[in-house]
This record gives structure tokens, C-alpha cells and sequence, in this order.
């Protein structure tokens, strides 16, 4: 069994190599006592029956693919989870090995942001049969899995009004944690959250759109009153952008604010950070690249700098072409560094690579 184990692992270690692109051509070089972080996105598709059935195999599979990689030691240090809704989804962490499992909003869990006018013209007007009425039957199906210790953890729903159609039926919001990076001299800050979906929502686009936009002002609330802005900062998730001009274009206001004046620069994404023209990413990196709804933002703060290394893709299409989700798993690569003198404060902006339109 174990020589079996070994050869299993020794083709995931040839397959993530084989599809793995590296950023050394657009990164700043990583100085000598950077320290390696890796975290996999993954929208599992972990709807429960009858929205999804026959999940569980590939749950055990996703698993045991994990596993596979932690033997070969090219498992990722953190992984985000979206749409982990039940139980053989919520099992993947414990048994593919990682240490530390933290959950987002529950079902019950509430927001306290108030609404505005325009926010209860928009309730009053929800649906019974989109599922806009039926209240909260699920958590917000977000899980952080962690092989390094979790120091603090914070968590919010997104507010009642600020969602659309039948994702209503799940407590969507978002997940902080203060992770200690064994080497490092700073935590890092790792967030998920996964934000409204447009055509599969069952509403018209405009509802749909209202609620996202809303949903992009709770989560930077959220953000702006975190205590961690000092630390370097990885977000990822599904974020629903798509090819959609007034998505990008919310997207990119929104989060031109993100982790405020504690940044250095612009925030960046992963996928960008590592090529300069999307040929430079697996086939199956590319393909959730034209996506647009699965990313990982970054941010270097005064008092450490982090840097994307590479990206590559354990979770994409079989030879046959199958998934183990409707999405593509991904992991990105960073370096930690502490800085040697902090940087001055400085508000500094710039588009984020992934909404700029054609």
C-alpha cells in the first residue's frame, strides 16, 4: 500500500511541475530570508441534494489527491474553500491532513450594518419562488484549511438585503485569519469570501448587480475594520466578476481601497503577478484566467513584502476532460519577507490587472 502511496504521490509532484508557470520574469527578486507560502482557491461545488448530487466521491477524491500531494511535500500551506456545504465537503480538510479547519458565517450568524432606503426597496421587492424569502438554510460554505497555526480568527455575513435570488439561501460573507508562517517575522492575513453569482442567481441582471455592489461595500467595511493592516494581506476566492463591465467596473472601485493606507502599492492579483501575457500560465490557469470569478489578491504592506512566485494547477481537467468541481483549483506561490526599515505611509493606487476592459 505505502509503495503505492509513493508512486501516487510521485506523479501528482511530476504533474504539478509539468503544469506550474513561474513569475521570475515580472517579480522582484525575493531576498535571502523570504520565507515560501502557498494557498489553493477552490470552489468545490459542494452543493447539497437536490441543487448537486453525487458529490461525495469527488470530495474523496479532491482529499485524497491532497494527501497524495502532502507525501510528495508539495501540499499547499493554506487552503480556501467555497461552497463547502456539506458534511463530506467540510471533511476534505481533516482528511487530507491539515491541522488547522476554520469555518465561515454559520446559518444563524446575523450582520449588524444598517440599511439604507434604497436597501429595503430592494428587500421588499424579493421573490419567494428565487428563493429570496426562505431565509438562511445554509452557512456561507467557506472554509480555511491551514497547516501552519491560526492565530485570530474574524468572520462577518454579509448583511440580509445584500443578496439576490437563490444564492439567498446561503449565509454568504467572508473569512479573516491571522496565520504565523513558521520562519517569518510577520503573519500574513487570509481571506475568502464568495460573492453573488449573476445568470445562476435566477433574478434579472440588475438585481443581481445591486446586490453584488452591496456585498463589495459590506466586505470593505469588514476589511476597514480589521486590526491586522500591518500584515501582509492574501485574499482569495470566488469573486464572481466574470465579463461583466458593471461587475469589473464595482470590483475595481471597491477594492482600490482594500487594506487602505497599510499597503505599499496597488493591489495585485496572483495571475498577473506571474505572467506578463496570459501564454505564460497552464492551460488550465488560463482557463479559469478567462473566467474571471476565481482569484488571489495581494498586498505587500510598510512592514513586509509579499511576492507571487508561481502559479500552478492540482485541481484542473482529466484526460477525459472531467472536473472534480465547475471550477478550477488553483495554487499560487509567495514569498514573505520582512523589510529592513518600514516604508513610509503612502495611499498609492492602481487598477488591478484582471478588470481592465477590452
Amino acid at each position: 500500500m505505502s509503495q503505492i502511496l509513493s508512486r501516487r504521490a510521485l506523479r501528482i509532484a511530476t504533474l504539478a511541475a509539468a503544469f506550474a508557470a513561474s513569475c521570475t520574469a515580472t517579480a522582484a527578486p525575493s531576498p535571502a530570508s523570504a520565507t515560501p507560502i502557498s494557498v489553493l482557491t477552490y470552489n468545490i461545488h459542494g452543493l447539497p441534494w437536490p441543487l448537486a448530487w453525487g458529490r461525495s466521491d469527488d470530495f474523496g477524491q479532491i482529499a485524497a489527491r491532497l494527501r497524495a500531494m502532502r507525501q510528495a511535500g508539495i501540499q499547499p500551506h493554506i487552503v480556501v474553500l467555497q461552497e463547502a456545504f456539506t458534511r463530506s465537503a467540510q471533511r476534505i480538510g481533516a482528511e487530507s491532513g491539515y491541522r488547522y479547519v476554520v469555518d465561515g458565517p454559520a446559518a444563524a450568524d446575523r450582520s449588524s450594518l444598517p440599511a439604507t432606503d434604497a436597501d429595503r426597496r430592494f428587500a421588499a421587492a424579493a421573490s419567494w419562488f428565487k428563493g429570496e424569502r426562505s431565509g438562511k438554510l445554509l452557512g456561507s460554505g467557506l472554509q480555511l484549511l491551514s497547516d501552519y497555526p491560526i492565530l485570530a480568527v474574524r468572520r462577518a455575513p454579509f448583511p440580509a438585503y445584500a443578496c439576490a435570488g437563490y444564492d439567498c439561501l446561503a449565509n454568504k460573507g467572508i473569512l479573516m485569519a491571522l496565520v504565523a508562517v513558521p520562519g517569518a517575522a510577520t503573519p500574513v492575513v487570509v481571506t475568502t469570501a464568495h460573492f453573488n453569482s449573476r445568470g445562476a442567481s435566477g433574478v434579472s441582471d440588475e438585481r443581481a448587480d445591486y446586490a453584488y455592489r452591496r456585498q463589495l461595500d459590506a466586505a470593505g467595511r469588514f476589511m476597514a475594520q480589521s486590526p491586522w493592516h500591518r500584515y501582509p494581506i492574501i485574499f482569495a476566492g470566488d469573486f464572481n466578476v466574470g465579463k461583466i463591465a458593471p461587475r469589473a467596473r464595482a470590483f475595481a472601485s471597491a477594492t482600490d481601497g482594500w487594506w487602505g493606507n497599510g499597503r505599499t502599492g496597488a493591489l495585485d492579483d496572483a495571475m498577473h503577478a506571474c505572467s506578463r501575457s496570459t501564454s505564460g500560465l497552464p492551460r488550465a490557469a488560463l482557463e479559469s484566467f478567462r473566467r474571471s470569478k476565481d482569484w488571489q489578491l495581494f498586498a505587500s504592506t510598510r512592514f513586509a513584502a509579499l511576492t507571487a512566485e508561481a502559479i500552478s494547477v492540482p485541481f484542473g481537467r482529466g484526460a477525459d476532460g472531467r472536473m472534480l468541481s465547475d471550477h478550477i483549483g488553483y495554487v499560487a506561490r509567495y514569498r514573505l519577507a520582512p523589510l529592513a526599515r518600514p516604508l513610509a505611509p503612502t495611499a498609492a493606487r492602481g487598477p488591478l490587472g484582471y478588470v481592465r476592459l477590452k
